[in-house]
C-alpha cells in the first residue's frame, strides 16, 4: 500500500515538473462585452487599445485575468509619460465597467478626460456600486480637471467609498472633494485596510482635531498635501500605529509644531505604541509653523531606534539651535530647512 501511494506522489511530481499543459481559463465572454463597451466610449488617440479585439479578452493591453477562473481582476488604463498630453485617454468611462464584479485593482490616472466628473454610476451610490466591493487598488489622479474648482457640477463626494470595503490604495489626488470637507475622515475610516491614501489638491478645507474610529490602523501612507486647512497638526496623525509617510505640505498650517505633542507623558507613550519612531519620512514644508526645532529633534530622536530617512521642515518659522541629538538619528538621508530662523551646529 506505501508503494502504491508513493507511486502516485512520484507521478504527480513528474507531471507537475515536465511542462503538462493544465488548462488555462478563458475570457469570460460578459466581461470581454463590458471591456469593449468601455473602449467605445474613450478617445484613445495613441491607439493604445488597439490590442483590444479577438476572443480572449485576457490578451489585451492593461487587462489581466485570474488564471483559475479567466475573471478579469487587473485594469490598467494609466497614461504613460511617453503618451503625451495628446497620447492621454479622454472621453467617459461607461457604465459596463460595473459588469467587471472580481475587478480588484484599477488604475485610471494620469489620463484627460476634460473635467469629467467620476461617472454617475460611482459618485451618486447606486446599489450597484456593490460590484467593485472586491477592489483593493484605485488610482484616479489627474483624472480631474484641475481648474473646474469653481464649477459645483464637477464637486464630487466621497460616500461612494463606503462600498469600497476592501480597498488599500485609494489616489484621488486633484479631485474636488471640498463638498466632503466636513466628512472626509470618516468616510476613509470605514475602510478597514486602507494602506495608502492620497487626497493632495482636493480642495479639502477641514483638518479634524481627532479620529472618528480607530479603524485606520493600516495606514501607512497619508498625503495631505496642498490642502487650505488652516489649522494646527493634529495629535491623531502621529497616534496612527503603521504610518511611515506623512506629507502635509502646502496646507496652511500653523502654530506650534510641538502641538501634536501636548506633553511628555503622551510622547512617551507614541514611542511605546511605535507610532512615532516608525516614520520614514515627513514633509511639513511651507507652512507657517514656528517653535524650537532643538524640541522637535529631540522629540523625532527619543526613539531607541529611529527609522526617519526624510524630513522636510523648509518654509516655515521655525527657531532655535539645531541640536547634538540629531546624531541619534541614523537612518537620515535628507534634512530641508531651507527659509527657517534656526542656526545650525558648530
Amino acid at each position: 500500500m506505501a508503494t502504491s501511494i508513493a507511486s502516485v506522489h512520484l507521478l504527480f511530481l513528474v507531471i507537475m515538473t515536465s511542462g503538462f499543459p493544465f488548462h488555462k481559463a478563458a475570457c469570460i465572454e460578459t466581461e470581454k462585452e463590458a471591456l469593449l463597451k468601455l473602449k467605445q466610449g474613450l478617445l484613445d488617440p495613441s491607439h493604445r487599445l488597439s490590442s483590444w479585439d479577438g476572443d480572449d479578452c485576457c490578451k489585451w493591453r492593461g487587462v489581466v485575468c485570474s488564471n483559475r477562473t479567466g475573471h478579469v481582476i487587473r485594469l490598467n488604463l494609466r497614461s504613460l509619460e511617453d503618451d503625451g498630453i495628446d497620447g492621454k485617454f479622454g472621453g467617459e468611462i461607461s457604465h459596463s465597467l460595473l459588469d467587471l464584479k472580481y475587478l480588484n485593482y484599477l488604475d485610471l490616472s494620469m489620463n484627460n478626460f476634460e473635467g469629467t466628473k467620476i461617472p454617475k454610476f460611482i459618485w451618486r451610490i447606486p446599489p450597484q456600486l456593490g460590484n467593485l466591493s472586491r477592489l483593493i487598488y484605485l488610482d484616479l489622479k489627474e483624472y480631474f480637471d484641475l481648474n473646474a474648482y469653481s464649477d459645483e457640477s464637477r464637486q464630487n463626494d466621497l460616500q461612494w467609498i463606503s462600498g469600497l470595503y476592501s480597498l488599500r490604495h485609494l489616489n484621488l489626488e486633484g479631485a474636488n472633494l471640498s463638498i466632503a470637507s466636513a466628512y472626509w475622515l470618516q468616510a476613509v475610516s470605514m475602510l478597514p485596510s486602507l494602506s495608502e491614501l492620497h487626497l493632495s489638491s482636493c480642495g479639502l478645507s477641514l483638518l479634524p482635531p481627532s479620529l472618528p474610529s480607530s479603524n485606520l490602523t493600516s495606514l501607512s501612507v497619508l498625503v495631505l498635501s496642498n490642502n487650505g486647512f488652516n489649522s494646527t497638526i493634529p495629535q491623531w496623525l502621529f497616534q496612527l500605529r503603521n504610518l511611515v509617510h506623512l506629507d502635509l505640505s502646502f496646507d496652511k498650517l500653523g502654530g506650534s509644531i510641538l502641538d501634536a505633542f501636548p506633553n511628555r507623558t503622551s510622547l512617551e507613550k507614541l514611542k511605546k505604541m511605535g507610532s512615532l519612531c516608525k516614520l520614514k519620512t515627513l514633509i511639513l514644508s511651507e507652512n507657517d509653523l514656528n517653535g524650537e526645532i532643538t524640541e522637535l529633534i529631540d522629540v523625532l530622536s527619543g526613539c531607541n531606534n529611529s527609522s526617519l530617512e526624510h524630513l522636510n521642515l523648509g518654509f516655515n518659522k521655525l527657531g532655535g539651535v539645531l541640536p547634538n541629538s540629531i546624531g541619534n538619528l541614523y537612518n537620515l538621508q535628507s534634512l530641508l530647512l531651507w527659509d527657517n530662523l534656526v542656526v545650525p551646529l558648530k
